[in-house]
């Protein structure tokens, strides 16, 4: 019997669905699959306005990063206390700055907040502009994706939480650009961020493709029907080609698809109902619990990982000057009042907590890859997810000390389980350079302001 193909697809009207790896694909692409299966999926997540551990009093208290480096260290001080579960797979890199973020010139002072989230996976520095003639540098996450996701049927994707606005100035003369997006092609290229999860669903899912009229659509919708409803054909078809475990992980992966899509309709039908929403004017497939919504676009990667749609995504959770609270996280307090602390200790722990409320949402997204089988391991196996801010001591303003922690072992190319401090005055960039050459780029020279190539497996200049 011939073999599948790794791109083999479920098809139905308006609606194609990706397969997840199955056991059908090795034997007519053996070495092809086995590549496929091991190229290491990227998470880029940015969480806005740095840490209460990037303090003064945070760094006595070990408030982010742990008191001890290397192999001993302990979580349960810090805001990365919830990792404790994946504490093999964790590489904290501590005590480096992030200089592009910072005020050039006497204009650019005060504009810290609308400049640091383009900084963060670029490293480079925004040029001082409200108009479109925008200026930063090409991200860590495109870096990747340009060398290893064009193979993929969408090379990234980019997605984030909070509102974002589509043109203008957002403050101290930055355009809205730098403050919303964090995945920058080319250096005057930023991509657009996607909060909608339905949104995220249907570009996954082909419910966008060409061959989906505005129409049809509507149709879907307007009829409250799965989009496997329109595939089952095309299942029916598939299930005579495969053997009794391909089958069971092919159902397991459609139940998957379909209660994210339960979920999300759900979400818009109660959003739809007239009732008070606390986000009212956020589009209806975005649930009003900040932790639903994470979870939900959390899900979504992992399905897309899972089925090799992309290998790449950038995840933005906050927004600058953001004054949403979390009630989840046991302060009612808001976040960007919070976050400015005046140096207080008990306003610095109250961020600390939003800090590990933020970090605490990471294990969820962990534990699923770990369950999703990829070749002869997981996704967890296979993945690495990269956490961080290039804001510091957010009360300051300062870019010192900037949070940042790595989860994943991208298939062997992390080995995890260390604390890594950096020696003071060290740039983020050479840690990030570090990353790309251990991902696959070592012919990367520089990465925004680095100056060397961080040795993440020993915590030295490579």
């Amino acid at each position: 019997m011939k073999a599948l193909s790794r791109r083999a697809v479920l098809r139905g009207m308006s609606a194609t669905v990706a397969l997840p790896f199955l056991d059908a694909m090795v034997p007519a692409h053996a070495a092809a699959a086995v590549v496929a299966a091991k190229r290491p999926r990227l998470v880029c997540v940015e969480m806005v306005h740095g840490s209460a551990g990037s303090s003064a009093i945070g760094v006595k208290q070990n408030l982010w990063a742990p008191a001890a480096t290397g192999r001993e260290f302990d979580l349960a001080p810090t805001s990365l206390r919830t990792l404790e579960p994946f504490r093999d797979l964790l590489t904290i890199v501590s005590n480096t700055d992030v200089d592009p973020a910072n005020p050039f010139t006497a204009r650019e002072i005060g504009g810290d907040h609308f400049r640091s989230s383009a900084v963060f996976l670029t490293q480079a520095h925004p040029k001082q502009t409200q108009g479109g003639d925008v200026q930063c540098g090409v991200s860590l996450d495109q870096l990747y994706a340009q060398r290893f996701g064009q193979d993929t049927a969408i090379p990234s994707m980019q997605l984030c939480i909070e509102p974002i606005d589509a043109a203008g100035g957002c403050g101290h003369g930055y355009s809205c650009v730098y403050t919303d997006a964090i995945s920058w092609a080319a250096a005057d290229r930023p991509l657009p961020m996607i909060r909608d999860p339905r949104v995220v669903f249907d570009t996954m899912f082909g419910v966008l493709h060409a061959g989906a009229t505005p129409a049809e659509r509507a149709e879907r919708l307007a009829e409250d029907r799965s989009i496997l409803d329109w595939l089952l054909a095309s299942v029916a078809r598939l299930h005579h080609r495969l053997g009794q475990a391909d089958r069971v992980r092919l159902a397991d992966y459609l139940d998957q698809v379909r209660e994210i899509e339960r979920r999300i309709q759900i979400v818009e039908a109660r959003n739809r109902s007239g009732d008070l929403r606390e986000l009212p004017a956020a589009p209806a497939g975005v649930p009003d619990s900040f932790g639903d919504h994470v979870r939900l676009m959390f899900d979504l990667q992992v399905l897309a990982f899972a089925s090799d749609i992309t290998r790449v995504f950038a995840f933005k959770l906050g927004r600058d000057a953001s004054n949403r609270s979390y009630p989840d996280s046991g302060f009612k307090g808001t976040f960007h009042d919070t976050s400015h602390h005046s140096g207080r200790e008990d306003k610095v722990l109250n961020f600390a907590t939003l800090n590990t409320f933020h970090v605490g949402l990471m294990p969820y997204f962990l534990e699923k890859l770990r369950a999703t089988p990829d070749g002869d391991g997981s996704l967890l196996d296979n993945t690495l997810l990269l956490y961080g801010s290039a804001m510091g001591d957010s009360n300051l303003h300062n870019h010192k000390r900037v949070p940042f922690f790595m989860a994943g072992r991208a298939g062997g190319a992390v080995k995890g389980g260390v604390h890594l401090k950096a020696p003071n005055g060290t740039p983020l960039a050479n840690v990030m350079l570090g990353l790309l050459h251990a991902l696959g780029l070592p012919d990367l020279e520089r990465f925004g302001d680095s100056d060397a190539a961080y040795n993440i497996g020993h915590g030295q200049p490579s």
